[in-house]
């Protein structure tokens, strides 16, 4: 009495605090914590109070220890006020050193403020540290008696002495139930009553046998009529419809349950079944469901593939061991209401639960045999060996978990370890039922995707349905971890450590903070990018600035915009840069070491871009590539070729190296075509005809006007050339081909003649070849 006594104050002191935390009263949060806490150490060094009453304790302390939380960041804005003041007096003073009084005056008053402000954080963050503590020792309390009720060794059901007194509780348990029908028809009140609801009980009846019946029939066939008409989300649809498979029979559950209870024939035993009728039966359903959609008779869609690839046997079987195994678990459901009504004895439970747990086992080993199946056949059907691949170790992994507890949990409970079988078996059919609903889940967010995309042949290799899945499993972690005996107390622990944040420096991170920076971010990039968009395509235009100048400015503003909305986002959820300033000394000396070329080309692309050497469409030559600048990015310069191949060159090697712009400033440029007549020729004539197609030629500027130059006296010919400046020189090569196709028909003309290479053959003694052929 004296220990719940004590807990009843602590839940008090609780409520009170908690009732300030809400109400805002000027009530101090730390005034009775010292002995709120005193008397929680007290309960937990006495180590007998329930479980029940430790998991109640923890609760009110950890609500208690968010209030803690919180308030150590009161007065955090007057605080960073303050420590700016101080800091603008500048650093204090050494020893030795004197500053003027007023200035010192100042100081003591501004740090005398400063510890006054920081008094209460401090008192709640030591306050938590203690909440924090006494958490953790429940938690170790509670989780060494779930340890030793593991571990605690039970009646054996295979044990004969336990039997007869197990099955004549189950026996005494159902005459009882037989007993209440009949002392109730035995009044003529309850006879009476039983006449007059009779209409009733046949209309509930009647409706639970249509609903169980044909509900599933009538959704089944109206599924299919959807899915035929249907061009388009023909997936969603049909579960959509599915889902009309569980509520209609649920739906008759109910009217049986009804039923039973308008006949009003039934005592607390009986009526105690009843209840548990739409709990129990829906075990039933929801297997029947589960075949439908994971293992189906036949697909809607043909087109459609199924969730496993299963041959027709596997899948016949399947469905009944689902079907089965539903069963087990409702008998096993109503022993337990059973026991818990009739307080059996812990020898006639562990009698009566062991044939079901024992056909469990068998239905669950068979189970894993088919999933280990289906991950081999899978590993065999695919051109490559798959050992590797993902999914198949998965299935594999949870075939051979499933068969090992199959075989463990039967033989645990035999020996007499009920406590530990029933903590594995029941958890490992549950999650994988969770399991089925995940793979069912997944199909219908691709099938949502491909119906609002269009993207019916898509869906399958795009990546956000991959995503939308992933958050999915990622959510359904927690209830892994309850099926599998984690306290609710555990997970919201983690979650108000995941509140709690960590520390870098002097300064808490915590998950709020990174969503702010991530919505920070985003508008200062989502800005970034309209900025450019406005600056490429409304103001610059109306400049005289050419493509190279504003793609250099575009680019500047993306790469100003992303520091500066990183810089703010950064400062906005509350990062203090000068408390990672070890951590960037560290980067700088990665950065010195392994980074150096990434940061040479950084920096050499930030120079192309202020200098601008080269802009986005010169035409360049680099070593033994030759062609047009397409994009200066941060680490590399992408140039197209004339083969319309891409060449790449990191950014360093044009700032460093010798580059060739040929329309760098303007696109004006020179062409040379050499020219060879035969000797004997009029040097001036062909002079004048040179001249005459050079200017003649629309993309030849006449000033200054084409050079015709006599270049010498070569082997074969007298060597001209004709050199003119092009309006244009990308347009070189077309110059130079409509040249000579004009000189060639010209020469024609004129009948001036261009020589080809002539050698004569002397052969000396040639006597000796005649007297060879002799």
């Amino acid at each position: 009495m004296r220990r719940l006594l004590t807990l009843f104050c602590v839940v008090l002191h609780f409520s009170g605090s908690l009732a300030w935390a809400q109400d805002g009263d000027d009530v101090d949060l730390l005034a009775s914590w010292d002995s709120t806490a005193a008397e929680a150490e007290a309960i937990i060094q006495e180590d007998e109070a329930s479980t029940t009453a430790l998991e109640t304790l923890r609760a009110e302390l950890a609500r208690q220890r968010d209030l803690f939380l919180q308030a150590q960041s009161t007065n955090a804005a007057r605080i960073d006020t303050v420590r700016s003041q101080i800091r603008a007096l500048g650093p204090a003073p050494a020893d030795g050193e004197t500053e003027p009084e007023d200035v010192a005056a100042r100081r003591n008053d501004l740090e005398r403020q400063l510890v006054s402000l920081r008094r209460p954080v401090i008192e709640a963050e030591e306050a938590f540290i203690r909440a924090d503590g006494l958490i953790g020792e429940i938690d170790s309390i509670i989780r060494d008696r779930q340890t030793e009720a593991l571990l605690e060794v039970g009646p054996s059901p295979l044990n004969p002495v336990h039997w007869p007194e197990a099955f004549g509780a189950l026996g005494s348990y159902l005459s009882g139930i037989a007993s209440e029908v009949r002392a109730s028809l035995a009044a003529p009140a309850t006879r009476q009553l039983f006449r007059d609801r009779l209409p009733l009980t046949f209309a509930y009846l009647a409706a639970a046998l249509v609903l169980l019946m044909r509900g599933r029939i009538w959704m089944e066939r109206l599924a299919g009529l959807v899915v035929a008409r249907s061009s388009r989300g023909r997936g969603v649809w049909r579960f959509v419809l599915s889902l009309g498979q569980i509520i209609l029979p649920m739906a008759g559950l109910f009217a049986v349950t009804n039923a039973l209870e308008a006949m009003s024939l039934f005592g607390p035993r009986g009526a105690a079944l009843i209840d548990e009728i739409p709990a129990l039966g829906f075990l039933i359903i929801i297997a029947r469901w589960f075949s439908n959609a994971l293992f189906p008779k036949r697909p809607l869609d043909p087109s459609e593939q199924p969730a496993f690839e299963m041959t027709r046997p596997q899948t016949r079987e399947m469905r009944s061991y689902l079907l089965i195994l539903s069963l087990l678990l409702f008998g096993a459901g109503t022993l337990a209401i059973m026991a818990d009504r009739a307080d059996f004895s812990p020898e006639t439970v562990a009698v009566l639960q062991f044939p079901l747990l024992v056909m469990i086992g068998v239905i669950l080993f068979r189970i894993g045999q088919i999933i280990v199946q289906l991950s081999r056949q899978a590993s065999t059907s695919e051109e490559e060996p798959s050992e590797g691949n993902l999914r198949d170790s998965i299935k594999r992994f949870i075939g051979r978990a499933a068969m090992a507890i199959a075989v463990i949990a039967p033989v645990l409970a035999g020996l007499g370890y009920g406590t530990a079988a029933d903590a594995i078996l029941p958890p490992t059919v549950l999650s994988l039922a969770l399991v089925g609903l995940l793979v069912v889940l997944i199909r219908l967010v691709y099938d949502v995707y491909a119906l609002v995309t269009g993207a019916d042949n898509g869906a399958r290799d795009a990546l956000m349905p991959v995503l939308i899945g992933f958050l999915i499993v990622l959510g359904c972690l927690p209830i892994f971890a309850l099926i599998w005996g984690a306290r609710i107390a555990d997970l919201t622990e983690l979650w108000a450590q995941i509140r709690e944040g960590f520390a870098l420096g002097e300064t808490r991170i915590r998950p709020s903070d990174f969503l702010w920076f991530a919505v920070v971010f985003g508008i200062g990039y989502a800005a970034t990018r309209l900025l450019q968009s406005a600056l490429r395509t409304t103001v610059l235009p109306r400049t005289r600035l050419d493509i190279g100048g504003s793609n250099a400015i575009v680019a500047g503003t993306g790469y100003v915009g992303i520091f500066l909305a990183a810089l703010v986002a950064i400062t906005s959820a509350g990062i203090d840069l000068s408390n990672i300033a070890i951590v960037a000394g560290a980067l700088s000396v990665g950065i010195g070491f392994g980074l150096q070329t990434v940061v040479s080309n950084f920096v050499s692309g930030i120079i192309l871009l202020i200098e601008r050497p080269i802009s986005e469409g010169d035409w360049i030559q680099v070593g033994t590539q030759m062609g047009y600048v397409r994009r200066i990015s941060v680490r590399s310069t992408r140039i197209e070729t004339f083969d319309r191949t891409d060449v790449i060159v990191p950014n360093a090697d044009l700032v460093s190296g010798t580059v060739t712009n040929f329309t760098h400033g303007n696109n004006v440029g020179r062409v040379i075509i050499p020219v060879g007549v035969a000797y004997g020729t009029d040097t001036k004539k062909v002079e004048a005809v040179l001249r005459e197609i050079a200017e003649a030629h629309p993309m030849v500027i006449l000033n200054p006007p084409p050079a015709i130059l006599m270049r010498g006296f070569g082997a074969d010919s007298l060597d001209f050339e004709i050199r003119a400046i092009l309006r244009d020189v990308n347009w070189l090569l077309s110059v130079q081909s409509d040249l000579c196709h004009e000189i060639a028909r010209r020469f024609a003309e004129e009948a001036i003649e261009i020589p080809f290479a002539q050698r004569d053959l002397w052969i000396r003694n040639p006597e000796t070849l005649t007297s060879a052929s002799d």
